[in-house]
């Protein structure tokens, strides 16, 4: 295994490890490029999954202190957890649910689409499905997605998923598929086939699920050009006199602190954690943050999806915690119409809550209890629930700021993730919970149950992409407008949500992201 000195100035330092930062090591490494990858959370093994909803949360998910503010219930309801991510080796690629949709090629072009919507700051990304499209195959093929790329069946249904579709297709809709899920249905590329255990958003028993963790981290890794220091917690990164980026200051699990020199530095520890580490990287030359002159786009722009949850009670039992968690998608209403009072449209998933956590999210906050959640949890073997999954449009109010006071235990001001529903996601989720309630009624539901949205497991936005340096952070290849060796490798590039869960997309543009990368430094320009 790779060991690089801290004094090696050729190498890129990636900071995280996840569905970004961890592809474009294993990218990178393929091609010979060497790397260090910092993450700040510990290496974790197949032994450490368990099929248990609380004890995987609290082995995994990112608690260190964050606020939550702004006009969402989360403020109120989850104070201390805006977002539900990952902190260990493989990221948020451990924690998620598997499901690989492409964007829409509207999805893309939202201003040109829709013009400008009023409160919020739509744009335009500097790139669209046809230059993304051979980068889609290529995710898709790396992460085993089932459907055309792999030639892999979609998942078999599960209970809840056949009630879905059902429903569904008695409302007239037909986009119903069991996937593409980036889950093997059959064994391949070394990882086996989905046993349909149940309880895998936490975390796969088996790897059936992509995940950096055992599949792009260890692959580069055993090259020899990667080198992976878990529990390192990046705290700044430095510049020499013209402004290009030279170095990364970390803290290791002991605390102490060691700066690794950097040739360029490559940026994915989500979109909280990467703007607060360019705000957090001030100087003299870029007092409001790293990459933050021209702009003042860092942090801003935060999107996580338009979410909700409506669970139905149905006449015979459903028992929808048996089977894969998410085990299909209907996405009819996914296309953009705004006759039907919003922008963008949403995707209805099938989510198999099991009980612990359906009592927490049922109603969240301190009404959470009594009679009628009790009644409502009695039921649970009969119910099916689905997730709701839309167009989050950017508003520069949404964003990541740093504590004015308030430090980490690493020295660092306490992030603000700063959240407030548009009128657009009001009038969405409005619409979503009217066609559920028509789907669950439509196969002999007398009780239905609408969810608000939960912390954001989906994180967007803060270093958007953008065709004029003035409108974003990042250029169209995730490299710094300002600084040239500096690159945003995750989610928070992202310059609209789509209603596409982002791992794909994020998956492709760290593909597409290493192949320029490696043409720059063969051209001598980094």
């Amino acid at each position: 295994m790779a060991k690089f000195d801290l004094n090696d100035d050729s190498v890129i330092v990636i900071v995280g490890s996840g569905a970004g930062g961890g592809t474009l090591a294993n990218e990178l490494a393929q091609k010979g490029i060497r790397s260090v990858v910092l993450e700040a959370g510990k290496r974790f093994t197949m032994d450490d999954i368990e099929n248990d909803e609380w004890a995987m949360f609290s082995k995994i998910s990112w608690l260190d202190k964050r606020y939550s503010a702004g006009g969402w219930h989360g403020a109120q309801n989850h104070p201390n957890l805006p977002a539900w991510i990952v902190k260990g080796v493989g990221g948020s690629t451990v924690h998620w649910a598997g499901v690989s949709l492409r964007f829409q090629e509207h999805e893309f072009k939202m201003k040109t689409t829709n013009g400008a919507v009023a409160g919020a700051n739509v744009l335009d990304w500097p790139i669209g499905l046809k230059e993304l499209l051979p980068y889609y195959k290529k995710a898709e093929d790396k992460m085993g997605v089932t459907g055309e790329t792999t030639g892999m069946p979609h998942l078999p249904w599960n209970n809840d998923f056949r009630v879905l579709a059902e429903g569904a297709r008695r409302m007239g809709m037909k986009e119903i598929v069991s996937g593409p899920m980036a889950i093997n249905s059959v064994d391949r590329d070394g990882r086996p086939a989905c046993q349909q255990i149940g309880f895998c958003m936490q975390g796969c028993k088996i790897g059936a699920k992509w995940s950096t963790m055992y599949t792009e981290i260890p692959r580069a890794e055993k090259t020899g050009k990667c080198e992976v220091r878990p529990n390192s917690m990046v705290l700044k990164i430095e510049h020499d006199k013209s402004g290009k980026v030279n170095g990364v200051v970390y803290a290791d699990l002991d605390g102490k602190v060691h700066k690794q020199k950097a040739r360029a530095v490559c940026v994915a520890g989500n979109s909280i954690e990467s703007p607060r580490l360019l705000l957090n990287s001030e100087s003299s030359m870029f007092p409001n943050g790293l990459a933050n002159g021209t702009s003042g786009q860092v942090g801003k722009n935060y999107m996580t999806h338009t979410t909700a949850g409506v669970y139905g009670v149905l006449p015979k039992p459903v028992n929808m915690h048996r089977g894969t968690t998410v085990a299909g998608i209907v996405s009819d209403e996914a296309h953009n119409n705004t006759k039907r009072g919003f922008t963008g449209g949403y995707q209805l998933e099938v989510l198999s809550l099991g009980l612990p956590f359906l009592s927490a999210f049922m109603v969240p906050g301190p009404t959470g209890w009594g009679r009628g959640v009790a009644s409502a949890l009695e039921k649970y073997k009969y119910m099916s629930g689905v997730w709701i999954c839309g167009e989050d449009l950017a508003q520069e109010q949404n964003r990541i700021t740093l504590h004015d006071t308030e430090k980490d235990q690493y020295g660092l001001p306490v992030p603000i993730v700063a959240k407030t529903p548009h009128i657009n996601d009001v009038n969405m989720t409005n619409h979503a919970y009217t066609t559920m309630k028509n789907i669950y009624e439509s196969v002999g539901s007398k009780e239905v149950y609408n969810l608000p949205a939960y912390p954001a497991s989906h994180n967007m936005g803060t270093n958007r992409m953008s065709a004029d340096a003035k409108d974003g952070v990042v250029n169209k290849w995730g490299q710094a407008h300002e600084v040239s060796n500096l690159f945003v490798s995750d989610g928070s590039q992202f310059t609209s949500s789509g209603s596409e869960n982002p791992t794909l997309t994020i998956v492709a543009l760290a593909i597409r992201q290493a192949e320029y990368i490696s043409k720059q430094l063969n051209a001598g320009k980094l």
